[in-house]
């Protein structure tokens, strides 16, 4: 399962399907309805906030609006009622990171996007999350052949 931090809008096709359907999983952990992936390291950050279930419905609302401006139909009722004004703090360490993986997920899966990302400096986060100084997160789980 993979959340990220990045503004969908980096990801390709695969990955943003898999993005829509990891985070209404990640939903369902938090609202109590699965017993699978209740410890999985990629929902500290939103069980950190007073309303899980909210948090996670407001990250939904951003992927689902980039599903539909690529003309993707997804179904916008699985989102729930998102929490207002919220944002959610992550360091540049956990973006940059977060970069270099995408970058290295697009070179295999879709070179010409991967040609069209690495040209770019300073990714932006998805709008729920505020950027702040800082390493990789605590929580990131670091893959093999990757650093922190």
């Amino acid at each position: 399962m993979r959340i990220w931090t990045l503004h969908p809008r980096y990801l390709d096709t695969k990955g943003l399907v898999a993005l829509w359907r990891e985070t209404l999983l990640a939903k369902k952990v938090l609202e109590g309805g699965t017993r699978g992936y209740r410890n999985h390291p990629q929902l500290e950050r939103f069980r950190a906030l007073s309303e899980p279930a909210a948090g996670i419905s407001a990250y939904l609302i951003e992927i689902h609006a980039e599903a539909e401006r690529r003309g993707y139909r997804f179904d916008a009722t699985k989102i729930g009622t998102p929490a207002g004004g919220l944002r959610v703090p992550v360091t540049q360490g956990q973006l940059d990171y977060e970069w270099k993986h995408l970058l290295a997920k697009l070179a295999r899966r879709d070179p010409e996007r991967y040609q069209q990302a690495r040209a770019i400096a300073r990714p932006e986060t998805h709008p729920l999350f505020e950027l702040r100084p800082g390493p990789v997160e605590p929580w990131e789980r670091i893959g093999k052949g990757n650093t922190k």
